[in-house]
């Protein structure tokens, strides 16, 4: 009979040392979580003994270790898994508990359950304490049979029963044997050349079969490592692949969002802060006029509480006549459309050369500033590096500006303004303060609202 995760069967050796799962980010104070194949074989082999008496488990499948420990713990019994997706409607949850019946439900100490599952047994999984417990497990411990229930389950038996969202009607749920899950794992390990070696990175749900069997089970299965993300982001995935991960999982607006952090201009704090700012976003490209400026970033994004948000953010480089008419042009939708808008502001100024002088840089700059002054809806500027000259005021929301800590506004950059005074460079410094133009001085003169650290 073939195991289906037979490195926990028997992590002895290198096996036992070998990470197996990472949650978060480590090199973070209490940021994140991290367990070898010894740790989660001893965690879930003391879970299974607890759960082996259920028919189902339920898993109230959040994004955290605990979910992991939880899952594996109930295929390791031979119990069938019910994963639950915590952001199901409550009609969907009560068709998918009437129709799987399981008798228990694992979950986070700190998660809240709904009163649809008060009439389940709750077994608490605390990942943390397993965590700690873990690090005095001894590199030769082997989990036997007799410490988790009977061992390997039937091939033909349910490893897990995967409801669909019931967005087109009641949640359709889908029997997967253990056979199923190991071929169709085994398949990717010859189509991928899936080895141990691999380290996988996504920040999938783990409610579904993309998510939990293939980004979990997965590795598992292969005796690799996963490191989840917890919550996407693209410079959380940078960091992982950076450090180790050969293989990243993800959906196309993951995809889509590493696609605009590479496009954008290289070194560009604000391909970062947007991506950060939003869950999803999609870019607007061009003038409608012939011409594009890659310096400016333009488009409509998706917070996390969804509300949208159209920006427009200079990434640090003289910014075109093209980018202020795409400017003009997003704020002017996004007004129509109701929706707020936040510009960065990052340039060292308009570009001047003949080119743009020829392209209109003049007309199109003072759009810029029109279509600001005339906006109905919130516009907020923050001023995230060089903000020098007009190119950077008509990019500013007047009464909405904030400014970073290592910012600084001003109608002229100080070596300029000191070159036009026919100043030595070494007076620069002084002219910089007679301009006030450092963070502190533009809220004291009321031209910002605040500094963002």
């Amino acid at each position: 009979m073939t195991l289906l995760l037979p490195a926990l069967q028997s992590p002895t050796g290198p096996a036992a040392s070998r990470e197996a799962i990472r949650f978060g980010d480590l090199s973070l104070p209490h940021g994140g979580l991290s367990l070898t194949y010894g740790g989660l074989a001893a965690a879930s082999a003391a879970l299974a003994a607890r759960i082996a008496d259920a028919g189902r488990v339920a898993v109230w499948a959040t994004p955290t270790a605990a979910t992991v420990i939880a899952v594996v713990a109930a295929l390791r019994a031979g119990v069938p898994v019910v994963p639950l997706n915590p952001r199901t409607g409550e009609r969907e949850l009560a068709h998918i508990l009437a129709d799987s019946e399981p008798t228990a439900v694992l979950a986070g100490p700190d998660d809240e359950l709904p009163p649809a599952l008060e009439k389940l047994r709750r077994v608490t999984v605390d990942a943390g304490a397993v965590a700690v417990a873990a690090s005095a497990v001894p590199e030769e411990y082997e989990a036997g049979p007799e410490e988790y229930g009977a061992g390997e389950a039937d091939p033909e038996a349910a490893a897990l029963i995967v409801y669909t969202s019931g967005t087109t009607g009641p949640p359709k749920g889908a029997v997967l044997p253990r056979r199923a899950v190991a071929a169709s794992l085994d398949a990717l390990e010859d189509a991928w050349g899936w080895t141990a070696d691999d380290v996988l990175v996504h920040a999938l749900p783990l409610f579904h079969v993309h998510g939990l069997i293939l980004g979990v089970l997965g590795p598992l299965r292969r005796g690799g490592s996963l490191r989840h993300l917890g919550k996407f982001s693209p410079g959380a995935a940078a960091r992982e692949l950076a450090s180790g991960g050969t293989m990243l999982f993800g959906v196309p607006t993951m995809y889509h969002r590493l696609a605009e952090v590479l496009d954008a201009p290289a070194g560009s704090a604000e391909r970062d802060a947007l991506a950060d700012y939003f869950t999803v976003r999609l870019p607007l490209h061009g003038d409608r006029c012939g011409s594009t400026d890659p310096g400016l970033l333009t488009g409509f994004g998706l917070r996390a509480d969804g509300q949208p948000v159209a920006y427009v953010a200079q990434c640090g480089t003289a910014t075109r006549p093209a980018g202020y008419r795409a400017a003009a042009r997003t704020i002017r939708l996004a007004d129509r459309l109701g929706v707020p808008v936040l510009t960065l502001v990052d340039t060292p100024g308009a570009a001047n050369d003949a080119e743009a002088e020829r392209a209109g840089a003049g007309a199109a700059i003072a759009d810029t500033f029109a279509a600001i002054a005339a906006a109905r809806v919130p516009v907020t500027t923050l001023v995230i590096g060089e903000g020098g000259s007009g190119g950077a005021l008509a990019l500013a929301a007047p009464g909405n500006t904030h400014v970073t800590a290592d910012s600084y506004f001003s109608v002229i950059a100080p070596e300029l303004a000191a070159a036009i005074l026919k100043r030595p460079p070494e007076e620069t410094g002084a002219t910089a303060d007679q301009l006030r133009l450092r963070p502190q001085d533009l809220v004291e003169l009321g031209i910002a609202r605040s500094i963002v650290s």
